[in-house]
């Protein structure tokens, strides 16, 4: 079935301005040249740098007269010297604006650029709880603009930033409101060239962005109608996505759910979150990839607190079981479907990681926003049980 363009494309205005559609890179430069751009520092990873989409959009900034800088020194769970860099690059070259171009390796690396290039201190100084969090300078941020080329993160839509700390080997989390993208655009055509694991596991950290939101304590109806629909499209549209990557009627809808995603989680994530970071932070390992192993035991560990959460987004869903088993099964389902290892050991965790993984989840922020409170202990009797691959 040929996918209806036009259907497909729209401009949103919230939570800031989304330009969305097929072929709406094209627009990358005139946005930033209305925002005032006249020399972008171009933040993306090694691996997209060399790509026609990326010469695309440099393309498309000179073409209205900008002067791009290309920065590339991204890893995939990039660390403050990749920021460090990067910001060294913007003030070098006389940058005025980032244009973030990736998946959230990328998204992360370059909101961080724009805090850290206004602030005199390291950028973890800078990190939630760290001792300069309160001194942000938020008139010296950079301005961004954000085009994903992946359907999971949902980064370009938030206000905050994940940055490792090597020497701690643990996540920071930047946040602040001017971390906001100034426009996202959103163009699917952008993630058809995504193999279909990188589709299944980016897809996978959208619907745990979405699970984790409906699931977090806090009052927030607005964020539960958005992480409930959120799940409903993945559910209809990741398999889709995985099966065929060109299919762009699912890879527009997976666009908007990983969008979608980002936004419910200002409401809260929890313990999948806090054990993804730290086994990320000390093994490097695939953020979503991590999240879907993870999935099924903090529900198990959660049940108690979500049960009827878990009910309605399965009814959302469409699942045959409208409760938490049916949700269960379907997580379970879906990675066997996505060729997803089923316990930690799939990710090269062992049990003598276990105690320092399980310190380094406590200290997570994101931890302290799990339905039910958890602390080392409790996290490292989670992994204990995924590292078995038992769910009982």
């Amino acid at each position: 079935m040929t996918a209806d363009i036009a259907r497909l494309t729209a401009t949103w205005p919230f939570p800031t301005p989304v330009r969305f559609g097929p072929g709406r890179i094209a627009e990358l430069g005139k946005t930033c040249a209305r925002l005032g751009f006249k020399r972008p520092l171009l933040v993306t990873d090694a691996g997209l740098a060399a790509t026609p989409m990326v010469g695309a959009a440099q393309a498309s900034l000179t073409d209205v007269e900008l002067a791009p800088v290309l920065f590339s020194e991204v890893k995939s769970n990039p660390t403050a010297g990749n920021v460090a860099a990067g910001s060294a690059m913007f003030r070098e070259n006389g940058c005025d604006g980032v244009v973030a171009m990736g998946g959230g390796s990328a998204m992360d690396a370059a909101k961080a650029i724009a805090l850290q290039t206004g602030q005199d201190g390291a950028i973890l100084d800078y990190a939630v709880g760290g001792p300069r969090y309160k001194e942000i300078n938020a008139k010296a941020i950079a301005p961004l603009v954000a085009v994903p080329t992946t359907s999971g993160t949902g980064s370009e839509m938030g206000y905050a930033a994940v940055i490792s700390d090597e020497a701690a080997t643990a996540k920071r989390i930047l946040y602040h409101p001017k971390l906001l993208a100034r426009t996202v655009i959103c163009d699917p055509e952008l993630t058809m060239g995504l193999p279909a694991n990188l589709t299944a596991w980016t897809g996978m950290d959208a619907a745990v962005h979405c699970i984790e939101a409906y699931s977090a304590r806090m009052f927030n109806p607005m964020c539960d109608g958005i992480a409930a629909e959120g799940m409903r499209l993945i559910a209809e549209w990741l398999p889709r996505a995985v099966a065929d990557g060109t299919d762009i009627e699912a890879r527009s809808q997976m666009m908007a759910a990983a969008a979608m995603g980002a936004v419910a989680f200002n409401k809260g994530l929890g313990a999948v979150h806090a054990i993804s970071h730290a086994i990320g932070a000390h093994l490097d390992s695939h953020h979503g990839l991590t999240n879907a192993v993870a999935l099924p035991y903090v529900l198990v560990h959660n049940r108690p607190a979500i049960e009827d959460a878990c009910g309605v987004l399965a009814r959302c869903m469409g699942l045959p079981r409208h409760d938490f088993t049916g949700l269960l099964d379907w997580s379970l389902a879906i990675r066997e479907s996505f060729d997803i290892p089923h316990g930690l050991d799939g990710l090269g965790v062992t049990e003598a990681d276990l105690d320092a993984l399980a310190a380094t989840a406590a200290a997570d922020v994101t931890a302290r926003e799990n339905p039910v409170p958890v602390d080392a202990a409790s996290l490292r009797a989670v992994m204990v049980k995924a590292l078995a691959g038992d769910l009982g």
